[in-house]
């Protein structure tokens, strides 16, 4: 009976200064799919052995359950090279085959021990057997040179060794290295260190340095001796157990979102034995705008505000997740608290002040705020926004003086004291003022919303004006940028155009959501006249040539990827024509309910047979003459055209995408016919173009939805 092979469990662990806290997570799992990559192509790791990654501020660790001592061995077959070459004609090995071997480690082997195959054209040596395994010692040492090379580390710095000669480069100065297969050290090396058994625990709470026994042992210990919590993920757990814990002791709620999770992330990261305490500020300083006193708490402390939960209001009241657990924490609380309060006296102080200068008078200051050296001043760009949001209420009968207004303000908090300290409360603090100076409610709302990435709720009459700056602002950034020669190139867009055109086409979809712009409005803010509108509001010789045409494409492009759910026959037929945006998802729609019908398939080819015929015309294809119609069938198509035709074309035009196509399926009995019966390439011209103007005519018919030549396969 075969024994199995040996495995132990593998622990690997740097000891380091404090790692960039937004770069951690993701240190640590590459650090741990890294080790275990390389140890798995060298046949290191046991079947079904799970890697376990473990990070914490001050270290980067990995432990595999089942990790063999040495890898069993592997049978090989090299090619070396062709016979006639590696061999004298009395069979003896030439000087470049005895070079070739000893390069590849195998200058052992004779020439008996050799292979020689033909591989079709002439025959090659091979060298084949058994190669011994890799050593644990061996392969973990590759697999950890390896894995620090492949670290994200966001930015490296060199330091220099102890002894004060050689150097090395890391994300962090590395002290100390971990390598325990089971109980035994392996004998590996990293950043000028030698692997032991020794780590450290809390800079404080702990006994100092820690002697680990054995690679299962590493956690607990550094648990209950260390008073570290190494895993990441179950640190994070318990960061989350403990807020939702004080919150709901409090009867308040931490809140959610994108913004919490980062935040929590981030926590995470900054400490390794993890206790939350509860701290307070004045309740005066919730007359503060709640956004500026948030920031101020998650950006610059680390702390987490807490919410009313059914209002959501900001309460004086929020989280520390502090690193040290002691038995009194007052100090702690105090201490947090007489940090924190300064930082919103800095908020009211900006907020108060800010208000003081009426927010129309601060337009005229964003002439001296560069926008883009090719595209003029902050000021500039208002007064084109201006110019187009004043284009697109006019075409949505809405109101053109609040759409002025909410332009001509939209940019003016960005020289605000606010701001200033936070740019990302660019808007929000505009609505603050704006709706402090008495402006309009839909002007506050527009201001307030400008930098949304989408929109995602139907466009009512009281957010049309939010509307239309926000279409207003993307289109002149669309433009404008890309004008210049900034298009987007792989994942490199510093001005997200790419985000710009996703909220452009979020703004149509909701405009016909809320009835603001009908499904049977084919004309109003068409794409390619609004962007054309755009490019009028720079000045001549701005833009590259070839801009309009390349932004549009660039649009609908960003529209085919976020319709990846959809058929992709179907999206292509649809966006073959460039369609009005508000109309794509109907046109859509509609197209997957004609491509289920059984007259679709044949209509499709039919379709594409008639596309290729009209490229071959040699003259313009004109009218029909009736008189022209020889054959049965071609008379047949004719008059079920003029039948249906009109039928279509009304449905088309009444935004019933799915009536016109149903009603042209209808005509699939009498295509079929013609083409069956009828030649139209023939030798008589005048009878050719008249049976092509019979075709075109019902091509533009059934091709106003989509082009449904794209829909055969």
């Amino acid at each position: 009976m075969t024994s199995q092979p040996q495995t132990r469990p593998l622990l690997v662990e740097l000891l380091t200064e404090e790692l960039p806290p937004k770069a951690l997570q993701r240190l640590g799992q590459a650090f741990a799919e890294g080790l275990r990559t390389s140890l798995q192509q060298q046949n290191l790791l046991a079947e079904a052995c799970a890697v376990r990654p473990l990070a914490t501020p001050r270290r980067l660790a990995a432990k595999f359950d089942a990790v063999l001592k040495q890898a069993p061995e592997q049978q090989y077959t090299e090619k070396l090279m062709p016979a006639k070459v590696g061999l004298t004609p009395e069979g003896e090995m030439t000087p470049a085959l005895q070079k070739k071997l000893q390069s590849k480690g195998l200058g052992h082997l004779t020439v008996a021990e050799l292979v020689s195959e033909s591989d079709g054209k002439q025959d090659y040596l091979y060298a084949q057997g058994v190669a011994q395994g890799e050593s644990l010692q061996s392969g973990l040492q590759k697999a950890l040179d390896k894995a620090i090379t492949q670290l994200p580390i966001p930015k490296v710095m060199r330091y220099q060794l102890a002894d004060g000669v050689s150097s090395v480069r890391f994300v962090r100065p590395a002290h100390r290295l971990i390598a325990l297969w089971g109980e035994d050290i392996v004998p590996v090396q990293a950043l000028g260190l030698s692997a032991d058994r020794h780590t450290e625990g809390h800079r404080f709470m702990s006994e100092g340095v820690l002697e680990i026994p054995s690679a299962d042992q590493y956690e607990p210990i550094l648990l209950e001796q260390g008073r570290v919590m190494a895993g990441f993920e179950s640190r994070r757990a318990d960061i989350l157990r403990q807020l939702h814990d004080q919150a709901n002791r409090l009867g308040a709620t931490i809140g959610k979102g994108a913004e919490v999770d980062a935040l929590l992330d981030e926590v995470t990261a900054l400490v390794e034995h993890p206790t939350v305490y509860v701290g307070e500020f004045e309740p005066e300083f919730l007359a503060v705008p709640p956004e500026c006193l948030i920031l101020t708490m998650r950006l610059n402390q680390k702390y987490f505000p807490l919410f009313e939960p059914e209002s959501g209001k900001l309460t004086h009241r929020f989280l520390i997740v502090s690193n040290m657990q002691v038995g009194n924490p007052v100090h702690i609380i105090e201490g947090n608290q007489r940090v924190v309060r300064p930082r919103l006296a800095d908020a009211r102080f900006f907020f108060e002040t800010d208000r003081r200068t009426p927010l129309a008078e601060r337009v005229p200051q964003l002439a001296t705020s560069v926008y883009h050296n090719k595209l003029g001043s902050v000021l500039q760009r208002v007064e084109r926004i201006r110019r187009i949001a004043t284009h697109i209420a006019e075409q949505l009968n809405s109101d053109t003086r609040l759409a002025d207004r909410a332009a001509l303000l939209a940019k003016a908090d960005l020289n605000s004291n606010m701001v200033g300290e936070f740019p990302e409360l660019q808007g929000i603090m505009g609505a603050y003022y704006a709706q402090g100076d008495g402006e309009a409610p839909e002007v506050v709302d527009a201001i307030r919303n400008q930098y949304r990435i989408r929109l995602d709720a139907p466009v009512t009459p009281a957010s049309l004006t939010a509307t239309v700056l926000f279409m207003a602002e993307r289109l002149e950034v669309l433009v404008g940028i890309w004008g210049i020669g900034l298009a987007p190139t792989g994942e490199r867009d510093p001005y997200g155009l790419r985000r710009a055109a996703l909220g452009l086409i979020s703004a149509y979809e909701q405009l016909a959501a809320g009835g603001q712009l009908p499904i049977d409005d084919h004309e109003t803010l068409r794409l390619d006249s609004l962007l054309a509108f755009a490019a009028t509001t720079f000045e001549p010789g701005t833009l590259a040539e070839e801009t309009l045409p390349a932004v549009t494409e660039f649009i609908y492009e960003r529209y085919r990827n976020q319709l990846s759910s959809h058929d992709r026959n179907v999206v292509e037929a649809v966006l073959a024509l460039r369609p009005p945006l508000h109309q794509v998802v109907g046109r859509i729609q509609a197209c997957a309910q004609f491509a289920q019908l059984p007259e679709a398939a044949s209509l499709a080819a039919a379709n594409k047979r008639i596309s290729n015929l009209l490229k071959k015309a040699e003259a313009e294809v004109g009218k029909v003459d009736a008189a022209l119609l020889a054959e049965p069938a071609e008379r047949a198509l004719a008059a079920r055209i003029d039948e249906l035709t009109p039928v279509a074309d009304q449905a088309f035009e009444a935004g019933d995408f799915s009536g016109s196509l149903a009603t042209l399926a209808d005509a699939r009995a009498a295509v079929d016919a013609f083409f069956n019966d009828v030649m139209v390439m023939v030798d008589d011209a005048a009878l050719r173009l008249n049976r092509l103007a019979l075709l075109g005519r019902l091509h533009r018919s059934m091709n106003q939805v989509a082009d449904i030549s794209r829909l055969a396969q």
